[in-house]
């Protein structure tokens, strides 16, 4: 993974030097995002991944199916990422564009993963703490992972706060586990 990371990052940072010039940030994002959601369609990696496939075909498909959705600054980078066999790391370029964009317009996205949906009070009440102790606008994605069983885990960047009942039965076993031993 941290080697597509590090092949992305090129891309990501002149896409962001691109949508810094011309202000368009939002529209960056969406083609980011339609880009992921079409190299991630099963249809489109059966074609991308099939050897009796040539490049100049896939090429033809993936035009036509970006053409109407994005600008030609968008499909110049698709047709870029085609030519170099790139196209599997356009993921990690949204990822890392929106970090550098996060960054620059001086927010930060957090990730909470919920054993149970959240609701808005929880979720305004949280903004504002996390708000007040990161100094920093914050966008939160929420998402529901029920193997949690209960409480929330928390990401902010690299740092990830563990307040589920997972994470905590997880700690007490490793706490049994060093006590049985010395015992």
């Amino acid at each position: 993974m941290a080697e597509l990371a590090t092949l992305a990052r090129p891309y990501a940072e002149a896409v962001f030097d691109t949508a810094k010039e011309t202000d368009d940030f939002a529209l960056w994002s969406e083609t980011l995002a339609f880009l992921t959601s079409m190299v991630e369609d099963p249809l489109v990696r059966s074609v991308t991944a099939n050897p009796r496939i040539d490049k100049n075909t896939v090429r033809r498909i993936l035009l036509d199916i970006c053409e109407s959705q994005m600008t030609d600054t968008g499909i110049n980078l698709v047709k870029i990422l085609i030519d170099n066999d790139k196209l599997l790391i356009i993921p990690h370029i949204a990822y890392q564009y929106e970090r550098l964009r996060s960054e620059y317009q001086g927010y930060v996205e957090v990730e909470i993963a919920s054993a149970y949906p959240v609701t808005p009070v929880q979720q305004q009440q949280t903004e504002a703490a996390l708000q007040r102790r990161l100094g920093k606008g914050i966008v939160i994605k929420l998402t529901i992972d029920n193997t949690l069983i209960g409480g929330w885990l928390v990401r902010i960047g690299d740092q990830v706060i563990d307040l589920s009942i997972r994470g905590r039965l997880q700690q007490l076993a490793s706490a049994c586990e060093v006590v049985c031993r010395s015992v």
